[in-house]
């Protein structure tokens, strides 16, 4: 007889393959207007086309909740787009440089055509292989950055501010990593309406997505422990590409969001210019009661993977107490799923930072969930 938690896991486990099966369909049109939900405080709820709502009370019943909340993302993000849109990688060495303890790789790869994102691979001393050789399969970890006009350089320790070289300092402790540039930061320039997205955050995911097939390419990564990790900018988009990609199996975000009402007291206007979400400033007219989604449902919908928030209690730009309210909303969906061990907050002294201590916390995180490098 399973365990209320293993048949939980493996009916999340089957919706998650079907998923996976869905994605490779086509996904051109806008999502049909999922319910609305006022309160997204509340996650055991689900609502019918009515507007009744029934209690949730399975990981079955939780699925109607969360296909809702990735519509309604969906809503203001624009649609996921469909599979026809990827092209073959084409991973392109730009230069190697080697460091003490991993080699640092320039590359190039194309998410879609005509697109070449530029990243920075960090492949760990034993995992520096030459053609031939069968490295050891080790844990990856996607580096997103915060915003800077450096982009990936920050994460891969090729300038910027030391407390944010996670991607050279995971590496150290042995993970193969990737850090990638954003559109319109780095080297990377791209406009993304120009090619019939709906915001500048769903060609991030898209792109995310096509890093993390990057990752499960590469000989020496094995592909079932996959994570993310950004600050800021990057802490969101870590949310954000681990909502819709369920390979990612364990997820940090580093002051990276609150609730939408904490955000300023509500003004949603550093959400809705073209780096970001237009639609939340043209159609909900930043006004976190009109939105169709919120980050206490991303929170949950991460459920059962293992998410950890960073959240610094003198944060300027994401209010702790918006921490707080997404962290106590989602617990009530990993108790379904008895995984409430796998979601995590850490609230250090400071502002908006990634210091030291929270940093270790953050790998020692990985370590656990996704099994540390030997």
């Amino acid at each position: 007889m399973l365990s209320r938690r293993s048949m939980g896991l493996l009916v999340w486990s089957l919706l998650a393959l079907a998923e996976g099966l869905l994605a490779s369909t086509v996904f051109a049109a806008e999502p049909t207007s999922p319910p609305f939900y006022p309160d997204k405080t509340r996650l055991l709820v689900w609502r019918d086309a009515q507007g009744k709502e029934h209690p949730i009370s399975s990981v079955a019943d939780w699925q109607i909740r969360r296909a809702h909340i990735r519509a309604n993302m969906e809503l203001v993000m624009g649609t996921l787009p469909d599979a026809s849109r990827a092209v073959p990688l084409d991973v392109r060495v730009v230069e190697t440089i080697d460091k003490p303890g991993y080699r640092l790789r320039k590359i190039t790869f194309a998410p879609e055509a005509d697109d070449r994102v530029p990243a920075w691979l960090l492949l760990p001393n034993d995992d520096a292989w030459e053609p031939g050789d069968k490295p050891a399969r080790k844990p990856a970890i996607l580096c997103l950055h915060q915003t800077t006009r450096q982009g990936k350089d920050e994460p891969a320790g090729q300038g910027g501010l030391s407390n944010l070289h996670y991607a050279q300092e995971l590496a150290e402790r042995g993970y193969v990593t990737l850090a990638v540039d954003y559109p319109n930061f780095g080297e990377y320039t791209f406009d993304p309406y120009a090619r019939g997205y709906a915001s500048a955050t769903m060609k991030g995911i898209w792109n995310h997505r096509r890093a993390i097939d990057l990752l499960q390419s590469l000989d020496e990564v094995d592909p079932e422990r996959l994570g993310v990790i950004g600050h800021s900018l990057g802490g969101h988009n870590s949310m954000f590409v681990a909502a819709f990609d369920e390979r990612i199996k364990c997820i940090v975000s580093c002051c990276g969001f609150c609730s939408f009402r904490r955000y300023y007291d509500g003004d949603l206007a550093g959400w809705s210019h073209q780096g970001y979400m237009p639609r939340i400033r043209e159609v909900y007219h930043t006004d976190p009661a009109r939105m169709p989604f919120d980050f206490t449902e991303i929170v949950g919908l991460l459920a059962p993977r293992a998410f950890l928030a960073v959240a610094p209690v003198e944060d300027g730009n994401f209010a702790v107490a918006g921490v707080r309210e997404c962290i106590a909303a989602a617990q009530p969906v990993y108790k379904l799923y008895e995984a409430e061990e796998r979601l995590a907050a850490d609230y250090p002294p400071g502002g908006h930072d990634f210091p030291p201590a929270a940093r270790e916390r953050a790998y020692r995180w990985f370590d656990k969930h996704l099994q540390a490098p030997q």
